[in-house]
């Protein structure tokens, strides 16, 4: 990590974190998702901070905190239940980015997707770097293959081998399509965002004529109209067949208002933590892999709207 940034007082790191982490227990993030529905009409996507996992407590201590996250989604009305996105990394002290085996993430993550299947909960699986790739993917392979049709998954588009990755995915899933935030070597990912929100409307465009459900996840304004007004006339498919998706804290409520008036649904991505040291290191490592953010941090505070 960069030194400058492992130097940032924790207090500050907070202050930055704060606006864009629902608190530091279930219950508040309970609490975050259920005003975004009563007070703007907003459905959620709950997620729990939990990465670089140094022991096996911590990864017990993560499924079990999923585990109550799927009774808590349950006992929510089913339309405004949240769903719930879970990353591999958080159920194992053997993270494959370190060379290691992932050993106990899938079992966390079948266990997980089991009890919300019993309970009408739909889960996504978040992609992180690179070296989770394979992995995630075959586990939502198994996953399918074993009838859990309420599991989705997450696609970068900076990877180049997104494209092939969407042709082999089973049939009818649903998908979430972001940029992704994980810093990636020119072999293998885009460098160039424009580049990147391009494929973002063009794997749109052929997820949903395969007949996949397609959360567009994007803050750029420009990129989701041309998906709404461009890709999805041009696929033919009506507002049931997709959604767009921002991150909790970022200021765009009028434009996620004016979607709403269209009859498109909307849905942010509502990250929480076991108590602040573990969202402090969380916004360490995405502030060291991506520095600007803390130029975007300050100019939201700013820019309210």
């Amino acid at each position: 990590m960069n030194p400058l940034i492992r130097f940032i007082p924790a207090f500050l790191v907070r202050f930055f974190a704060s606006p864009y982490v629902a608190g530091d227990s279930l219950d508040k993030a309970i609490a975050v998702v259920a005003k975004l529905q009563r007070e703007r009409g907003m459905l959620s996507t709950l997620d729990l901070l939990a990465e670089d996992i140094r022991t096996e407590a911590q990864a017990q201590s993560n499924l079990d905190t999923y585990l109550r996250m799927v009774d808590a989604a349950a006992a929510m009305p089913v339309e405004s239940r949240p769903t719930l996105s879970l990353k591999p990394s958080s159920y194992t002290t053997s993270p494959l980015q370190h060379d290691g085996d992932a050993l106990g993430s899938r079992e966390a993550m079948f266990a997980i997707a089991k009890a919300a299947a019993a309970k009408g909960v739909a889960l996504t699986i978040d992609m992180e770097s690179r070296h989770w790739t394979d992995f995630t993917l075959q586990t939502l392979r198994e996953m399918c293959a074993q009838g859990m049709t309420h599991v989705g998954i997450v696609l970068q588009t900076r990877l180049h081998r997104t494209e092939a990755d969407l042709d082999a995915l089973p049939k009818g899933l649903r998908v979430r399509l972001v940029i992704g935030i994980y810093r990636e070597p020119a072999e293998v990912a885009l460098a160039d965002k424009p580049a990147m929100k391009e494929r973002m409307l063009a794997f749109a465009g052929k997820l949903l004529s395969r007949g996949h459900y397609v959360e567009f996840a994007s803050h750029d304004d420009t990129y989701v109209r041309r998906f709404v007004e461009q890709v999805v006339p041009k696929a033919g498919v009506g507002r049931d067949r997709f959604e767009v998706q921002m991150l909790y804290g970022v200021p765009r409520d009028r434009f996620l208002a004016e979607l709403r008036k269209q009859g498109i649904t909307t849905r942010l991505y509502v990250p929480f933590a076991l108590g602040w040291d573990m969202a402090i290191q969380y916004l360490r490592r995405r502030l060291d892999e991506y520095p600007a953010m803390v130029w975007l941090v300050t100019k939201n505070m700013f820019s309210r709207r």
